[in-house]
């Protein structure tokens, strides 16, 4: 694991992906690369990009590819090239995946794992609905939720091939409690 730099966590909303890539990052203290909150923190910042991504997402709508992997760039030029990181969010589509897979190997970080978290599409949609009612998150209505599972069985799921193409792939059942599910992941990387 000494050598291990980079771990893409893949999987549909409610797989559980944010929350295992935030232990294993505690538990390997690699950087965890929430995806949303790094967009967020960019808003805020006062330079082209920043102005840029926050007048994208006051439109409420998604930033471009070519938008999201400028903030990349610029977030991955500030972490320590010998700290791991565990990508959370990103890459959602081909595009990102070919864009981290060319930068990534210039900063130094190689040797990719990538952990599928695979769940039946009425578990996503049955977690979802049921988080949605735990922290009132209005973005979390039926229709949003189907239509975010759709992007990703359209434009998500076809990099799983890609993946398997740089570096290690595991797939991991993503059923059960946060406690079974990081044992396997702990299991499948040798933890």
């Amino acid at each position: 694991m000494n050598e291990l730099k980079t771990i893409f966590f893949i999987g549909p909303q409610g797989s559980g992906k944010g929350t295992q890539a935030k232990i294993l990052a505690t538990k390997l203290d690699f950087f965890h690369w929430d995806n949303g909150a790094i967009c967020r923190q960019a808003a805020k910042m006062d330079n082209e990009i920043g102005r840029e991504v926050k007048e994208t997402m006051e439109k409420g709508v998604y930033l471009s590819d070519e938008l999201l992997l400028k903030v990349a760039r610029q977030k991955l030029d500030s972490i320590p090239a010998e700290q791991g990181v565990i990508f959370d969010g990103i890459p959602r589509r081909l595009s990102q995946a070919e864009f981290l897979m060319e930068l990534l190997p210039k900063q130094g970080r190689n040797n990719f794992i990538t952990l599928f978290l695979d769940i039946p599409k009425q578990e996503s949609v049955k977690r979802i609905m049921l988080r949605a009612q735990r922290e009132h998150r209005a973005d979390d209505t039926r229709e949003a939720v189907e239509k975010r599972l759709q992007q990703y069985y359209e434009q998500t799921l076809p990099i799983l091939d890609f993946m398997k193409q740089h570096g290690k792939f595991m797939k991991i059942d993503g059923l059960g409690t946060i406690e079974e599910i990081s044992a396997k992941i702990n299991s499948a990387l040798g933890l």
